[in-house]
């Protein structure tokens, strides 16, 4: 049943529909979005990132984020 599911004329035309929705202007963005989160996805289910320097801005934004107080009215 899904043997060929996915041919390149499939594709072709999950394009040109995804075109016309979104627009030329917004499908660089999407993809980066899409790219970006596939990354987050993969280092999440590795465990550490490739990154040394995102772990490191993890744990800062993470502190700051437990250091905030609301103020109590």
């Amino acid at each position: 049943m899904f043997d060929n599911l996915l041919k390149p004329e499939h594709l072709i035309i999950i394009l040109v529909i995804a075109l016309l929705i979104f627009g030329p202007s917004k499908l660089p963005g999407l993809g980066k979005g899409l790219g970006e989160a596939f990354r987050g996805f993969k280092e999440g289910i590795k465990g550490s990132p490739d990154n040394p320097d995102a772990a490191k801005q993890q744990e800062n934004t993470a502190a700051k984020s437990e250091n905030a107080t609301t103020p109590v009215k």
